[in-house]
């Protein structure tokens, strides 16, 4: 399974006119390209950063759907009122323990590694720091996403809600250092979302 995820850097005030658009045009059009498996959306209304990840059942079908799926995205970034950054993923790992509902939150952290160490780090990750993860409060899944030419990854987990996610933030600080000794991967970024679509039809590789 494959993503491509669109980053904006949004005007708070067009953020709810945003999450709209994508809900009621964007995730319709994209249901009419052949290999998309839902789109999910992280919104983060203090800063502004918002991110809109479709998923794909193959590569071929995510590099085949990129003139379709072009003024898709430039449309979402005029209705954000921000430039956007697009960025092409392997859906590397997928876990649930249980579906998210409303007002659920999501951390994400990014990394980068040397790319030979990559398949290394996807397995570390999903031998290790995945059963660490599920014994944080309020904890309902988690997904590895991968480049593996640039050696980048992101990490998202998905909390039942703000407080859990805030009451856990200490010890999830904690398992992402001890995570990044072990796996030799660099923390380069990181924040905390509200989920505020959640559509993504891909099933669990652990």
């Amino acid at each position: 399974m494959y993503a491509r995820s669109t980053t904006i850097q949004a005007r708070p005030s067009a953020i709810d006119a945003g999450i709209a658009y994508v809900r009621d045009d964007v995730m319709p059009a994209l249901a009419d390209i052949r290999g998309c498996v839902g789109l999910s959306m992280l919104v983060d209304r203090k800063s502004g950063r918002c991110i809109a990840t479709s998923a794909w059942e193959s590569e071929e079908a995510m590099r085949d759907s990129a003139d379709r799926v072009r003024p898709i995205h430039d449309r979402v970034a005029e209705m954000f009122g921000g430039g956007a950054q697009v960025e092409e993923w392997e859906i590397a790992v997928l876990h649930r323990d249980h579906r998210s509902q409303q007002g659920a939150c999501v951390r994400a952290v990014w990394v980068k590694t040397d790319p030979e160490r990559l398949d290394a780090a996807v397995e570390a990750y999903r031998s290790q720091f995945l059963s660490e993860m599920e014994t944080l409060e309020g904890f309902c899944s988690a997904s590895l996403m991968i480049n593996r030419a640039s050696g980048r990854a992101v990490s998202c987990a998905t909390y039942d809600d703000a407080e859990a996610m805030i009451r856990n933030r200490d010890q999830a600080a904690s398992l992402r250092a001890d995570a990044s000794r072990r796996s030799g991967a660099d923390v380069i970024d990181s924040g905390e979302f509200e989920l505020a679509l959640a559509h993504l039809r891909v099933p669990e590789s652990v």
